[in-house]
């Protein structure tokens, strides 16, 4: 080798590292990045279009932690094609993606686009899931309202008892060896035991608060009950003992997910069936996905433009006032109203409906459509993308924690499997 080869060289012309590098080069507006560093005495020392790359193309390769890219860019010609063989680390990574965060996750709206303009979004038939992905905290990080009832009162009583310890022994120590001596200080054990004891009545007027906000009144209210019925256990607007918060998370909820419960976000995606394209996407701290149909819709009109003609979902989105929803904006729902057993084909079963009610209409469409059902498109549509994503490339638990960052995350990875698709499409 006569001359120095390029890095490039070392990389196959049609390698996504390409696409990924020339596509933010080229198509991508970084306006909301690049308007960041308006520094006049000088410019980062890695261009934020390299670094939008990177981040870009690690989250399609199914790599997430900041530490693991930075070595990447160490030891991967794909990366360095990227770099041109700079070498940012790990504290240089994760401060780009924070910072951006939400820049980064607008880009998911571009990647659409320019998928819609390679013919591979038509929004004829959209599927809508949910999935749990763990947050970053762990579920023995959390306390239930009745537990920390009873461990602020023992704690109140070993700090009461302490103190009276300390001021005895202090009343002793003068008298041995006067008022002016030192020995006073407390132990360090009282303070951490205090702060103990802080956070937990933070969290205690958390979950207060979170239960106010739920019964619709004011802290002050507290309306006698009316009516027949069961003699209320606890004060109205009291969370009940079995509520937790998570001390390390507290926007993440405890979920039920095939690993048993874990504390988690539901992470919700709505996937075109032409190309198993993204068209919305959203996180929320909801266990449940039975609300989630109509926020879902909004962002995707907002997004495309457009309605889709035809929608599918399993039967946690199965309400009235979803398929309500769906006939008010004329879209024709394939919407699951109970399990699919075996050796059944339409997913009715286990779930009786009222006649004259939308449910029951739905389950009458899907039954008479059989295995003809339009709603068979929903399993090879969005169940596979999620596959890809948690499956093919590791994607399992946030980086980040709390709900506007998560959101950012998951638009990430939404923003790297659209990426995939549309070099896949145009290779």
């Amino acid at each position: 080798m006569l001359l120095p080869p390029s890095v490039l060289d070392f990389v196959p012309a049609g390698h996504l590292a390409h696409f990924v590098r020339d596509l933010v080069m080229e198509s991508l507006d970084l306006t909301a990045i690049l308007d960041e560093y308006d520094e006049l005495r000088g410019y980062p020392p890695y261009h934020p279009a390299m670094m939008t790359a990177v981040l870009l193309y690690t989250y399609s390769q199914g790599i997430y932690s900041s530490r693991r890219i930075a070595k990447a860019c160490e030891e991967r010609v794909d990366y360095m094609a990227i770099t041109g063989m700079q070498k940012p680390d790990f504290r240089t990574i994760s401060d780009f993606r924070k910072r951006h965060l939400e820049a980064l996750s607008g880009l998911f709206v571009q990647v659409l686009r320019l998928c819609r303009e390679a013919g591979m979004v038509k929004l004829g038939h959209v599927a809508l899931d949910g999935t749990k992905v763990r947050a970053n905290a762990s579920k023995h990080k959390a306390m239930s309202y009745g537990r920390m009832k009873a461990v602020e009162r023992q704690l109140e009583q070993d700090v009461r008892s302490w103190f009276d310890k300390a001021r005895h022994a202090d009343e002793q120590e003068d008298a041995q060896y006067g008022a002016h001596r030192r020995g006073d200080e407390l132990p360090k054990w009282v303070a951490n035991k205090q702060r103990r004891l802080e956070k937990i009545r933070q969290a205690k007027a958390a979950l207060e608060a979170e239960a106010k906000e739920a019964a619709g009144e004011s802290e002050d209210d507290d309306p006698p009950r009316r009516g027949p019925g069961r003699p209320r256990t606890r004060p109205h607007g009291t969370p009940a003992d079995g509520k937790q918060h998570n001390f390390t998370d507290p926007e993440s909820r405890i979920m039920k997910t095939p690993d048993g419960f874990q504390q988690c976000y539901n992470a919700q995606a709505a996937v075109d069936a032409l190309r198993q394209i993204i068209v919305s996407q959203d996180v929320t701290d909801c266990a449940t996905d039975r609300n989630q149909m109509v926020p879902m819709l909004n962002r995707l009109e907002a997004l495309s433009g457009r309605r889709p003609n035809e929608l599918s979902a399993d039967s946690d989105y199965c309400t009235e006032a979803a398929l309500e929803e769906l006939e008010r904006r004329q879209i024709r729902g394939y919407v699951a109203t109970g399990k699919q057993t075996h050796g059944t084909a339409a997913p009715t079963a286990n779930r009786p409906t009222t006649p004259a009610t939308r449910r029951h209409d739905m389950k009458l469409r899907l039954h008479r459509a059989g295995y003809r059902t339009r709603y068979r498109l929903r399993k090879q549509t969005v169940e596979p993308v999620f596959g890809q994503i948690k499956q093919g490339r590791g994607f399992r638990q946030f980086l980040l924690r709390g709900l506007a960052k998560v959101r950012g995350e998951w638009a990430l990875v939404c923003t790297a499997h659209n990426l995939v698709k549309l070099a896949a499409a145009t290779a």
